[in-house]
């Protein structure tokens, strides 16, 4: 089965087993309700899951998000996970629609420019703010800064494995 990470467990909070989790999804408010299941892996181990676990409260608390599971009800039972990822199951990813992508979708895909130049392949995905920016790993030049823009990025193939931008001026120094 394939698990995707939605957060890190960070810290404790309290003494009545809560944990801290610094989220890493665009869907936090729905991964971490009370009542779903998440799958959690240690970060020596990142292909087999330690635990199932079960949301009995959550909060959110500024950038993270208060977590108490079915089972743990102690500072004690939580301590030892501190930095260990919680996880989804394949089953578990929303569908989305038809321009929204999963970031591992994207990582790794082949970008050509409008004249179907390969300029590289897409690395990493950042989110600095109002739009996520694809860093475009080039052999021969530094990394480019994609901004995920209609007026840039044109088409996203994934059965092909490609992606083809028009270059705006600037983008590319």
């Amino acid at each position: 089965m394939q698990y995707y990470k939605v957060g890190t467990i960070v810290n404790t909070h309290g003494i009545q087993g809560e944990v801290k989790v610094l989220p890493i999804t665009d869907f936090p408010e729905e991964r971490f309700k009370a009542g779903k299941q998440l799958f959690l892996f240690s970060p020596k181990d990142d292909a087999t899951p330690v635990q199932t676990l079960k949301i009995k409260k959550s909060r959110q608390q500024k950038q993270v998000y208060l977590l108490q599971f079915d089972g743990f009800d102690s500072i004690n039972d939580v301590e030892k996970y501190k930095r260990f990822e919680l996880k989804v199951s394949e089953d578990d990813r929303k569908k989305l629609g038809s321009d929204e992508f999963y970031y591992d979708d994207i990582i790794g895909l082949k970008v050509y420019d409008a004249d179907d130049q390969l300029l590289g392949t897409v690395s990493e995905i950042l989110s600095p703010g109002a739009n996520d920016v694809w860093v475009v790993k080039r052999t021969d030049k530094d990394d480019l800064l994609l901004p995920y823009i209609h007026q840039v990025i044109k088409k996203v193939d994934l059965d092909n494995q490609r992606v083809t931008v028009e270059l705006l001026e600037g983008l590319d120094s």
